[in-house]
């Protein structure tokens, strides 16, 4: 196994040189990290605000495209045109109960596309646009690509990149789909709590000799994920996984969201809920209200003017916040108890078990999962708004062949979260290929027979999922293998193969066995995977954008920068020692062309000039207030 694994990074490692370094992405629902291994560790890179963490909003104006830190500031004065739970969205269907259930608490506006894909609609520039939430993924993705270039100082294309244990077939697809877009290769694709036991594992395995079985609680802003990994002399290797894609911190700031607006209605005898601005200004001031109460036992809800000049202002205390979710809290430990079923072990051979992602930190969260271990200590030792990023990066250092001694020996061996199975047509059930929880990479095959007599084609179909039947699991997609020699019912047959890669992406491919002749076919669209040409034209448009955005950002940093020099400037020649020493004539000609560049510069609020003309402007005023700099 290790000797395999060894090759493999030689082969990455040699197949990527000259292509800079590869990072690791923690693509969150509500924030985001990206993370490099650099001086023999993993440095966690900053974003141009200085913050190690980067919020998944993206926001549209008139004038340009937001990401991150920017987008979240201006949310609440541009609602319907800031997107973000995009993760919510990604590889799933517009008529799941549970995206239907999401628009209704979304600001910004959600409608039906092709192939019942949801489509994020939103006003860019006086027209109106629609983005599939892997789009608006890959502007995110590429915001941390940006980020690490910028901090590298080179070019940046392999990345390996997180995901929710949970996550099903298509929605790793339409994950590996946005990094295309965004200009990424992804190496890797790997779960978030695998990710996480991989930075837990770094630090503990120089000290620890001997097998140790670590579970893994990845509590974030829309998923929940569980694994339970075996640790042995660098060998990672997962046994089993439970989740919930839609269960975390941005479902408990939900509920208090619900809470606060039946406070007001009852106080004020006002309906908001149709609100989208106060909405926005109210669930702020929720989440900011969820992060203080894992320190204090109560604290304020404040908001001026939510509603028609009303200011709103109520408490909450940790109890109320922990009634109001205690059955999302108990939900979460229900996952951990599945967890420990599907791997068939008892809660008490569990060695360590590991917190990680932000919502974590709830102390009823940590209390219930310290109950249900018997009193048993939490790691709480790696950062949980990091781990993920960290051990990303470690998996990108150990595919490229960049790490060192310390990572040569580690062994990353991941399942399948869902069973992967087929139904050929006129048949109501699903036949598994590859159980649930299998490691992969993995191939399995399967015989099957023709139904009818004389039958000179089969189709069929994939499927995903735990039920018999199915109608009851998730279809990811079909195909029709041609050229089966006319025969009585059940004698010509097909072999049918289902090939999971490193990433736990699946291929089906099916061949004619009757005969000997050979035929393959793949499945390479789905309704929720993007084809190549699409991936194309996205990443042609998300070149235009960033075309337009840098020449925006160009003209705000120019304006910027005359007003910087001429408010500089007008308090310079305010100052009474430096004033005296100029004479009359000078001093009012300076004032005159400060108060002109001040005016002219403040009339173009709302319509930015070419960056040439503050250019332009700057080097006038520089050359009236020469006296001051002599």
């Amino acid at each position: 196994m290790e000797s395999l694994n060894s090759c493999f990074r030689k082969i990455m490692s040699k197949s990527n040189q000259g292509e800079g370094p590869a990072i690791g992405i923690d693509l969150g629902t509500t924030y985001s990290c990206v993370a490099v291994w650099q001086n023999e560790r993993v440095e966690i890179i900053v974003n141009d605000q200085g913050n190690r963490t980067t919020p998944s909003y993206v926001a549209f104006t008139p004038t340009q495209r937001l990401v991150g830190d920017a987008a979240m500031n201006q949310v609440a004065c541009n609602p319907t045109n800031s997107v973000y739970d995009a993760k919510r969205l990604i590889g799933r269907r517009f008529s799941d109960p549970l995206v239907q259930n999401d628009i209704n608490l979304w600001p910004f506006k959600v409608i039906k596309g092709p192939g019942d894909k949801p489509m994020i609609v939103v006003n860019y520039k006086g027209k109106e646009k629609r983005f599939a939430a892997k789009e608006i993924s890959s502007m995110i993705l590429k915001k941390m690509k940006e980020m690490a270039e910028a901090y590298l100082g080179t070019t940046v294309k392999n990345a390996v990149v997180t995901v929710p244990a949970y996550f099903n077939d298509s929605q790793y697809k339409a994950t590996k789909d946005a990094g295309g877009i965004a200009g990424l290769n992804f190496l890797r694709i790997i779960n978030e709590p695998t990710a996480a036991a991989i930075a837990y594992g770094i630090e503990k395995m120089a000290g620890n000799i001997g097998k140790r079985n670590v579970l893994i609680f990845d509590l974030g802003g829309g998923t929940t994920d569980v694994s339970l990994l075996t640790i042995e002399n660098g060998v990672f290797k997962v046994k089993a996984v439970a989740g919930d894609t839609h269960l975390g911190g941005e479902d408990f700031a939900n509920r208090m969201v619900k809470y606060f607006i039946e406070i007001f209605k009852r106080q004020h005898k006002v309906n908001i809920s149709d609100n989208s601005k106060a909405i926005r200004r109210l669930r702020t001031a929720c989440e900011k209200a969820k992060w203080l109460l894992s320190s204090a036992i109560e604290t304020n809800i404040e908001v001026d003017s939510l509603y028609k000049d009303i200011d709103f202002f109520s408490t909450i205390t940790r109890a109320k916040f922990e009634e109001l979710n205690m059955d999302l809290f108990k939900k979460c430990i229900d996952i951990v108890e599945k967890c420990l079923t599907d791997a068939k072990m008892d809660k008490s051979c569990v060695h360590d078990v590991v917190v990680s992602g932000g919502s974590s930190r709830i102390p009823k969260v940590q209390q219930l999962l310290q109950d249900f271990f018997n009193g048993k200590e939490l790691c709480k030792s790696i950062n949980p708004d990091e781990a993920v990023a960290y051990g990303a990066a470690v998996q990108a250092a150990i595919l490229t062949g960049t790490g060192n001694e310390k990572l040569q020996d580690i062994v990353l061996l991941d399942v399948t979260p869902l069973s992967l199975g087929i139904s050929v047509r006129h048949t109501s059930d699903m036949f598994v290929l590859i159980p649930r929880n299998s490691s992969f990479p993995a191939k399995k095959e399967r015989n099957v027979t023709t139904i009818c007599d004389n039958q000179t084609s089969m189709r069929i179909l994939v499927y995903e999922g735990e039920r018999a039947r199915n109608r009851d699991n998730i279809f990811l997609g079909e195909f029709v293998l041609h050229g089966i020699p006319p025969a009585p019912r059940g004698v010509a047959n097909a072999n049918v193969c289902f090939d999971i890669d490193a990433n736990g992406i699946l291929s089906v491919s099916a061949k004619e066995t009757t005969t000997g002749s050979m035929r393959k076919i793949t499945i390479t669209k789905y309704k929720s995977r993007l084809s190549s040409e699409m991936i194309n034209r996205r990443v042609k448009d998300a070149e235009m954008y960033k075309a337009k955005d840098d020449k925006h950002r160009k003209k705000v940093n120019a304006k910027a920068a005359l007003e910087n020099y001429a408010y500089k400037m007008r308090n310079i020649i305010n100052d009474e020692k430096i004033g005296a020493k100029l004479d009359p004539a000078s001093k009012k000609k300076i004032k005159d062309a400060i108060k002109l560049v001040i005016q002219w510069s403040g009339s173009f609020l709302h319509q930015l000039q070419d960056s040439e003309l503050y250019e332009d402007k700057l080097k006038w005023l520089q050359s009236i207030c020469k006296p001051i700099s002599s």
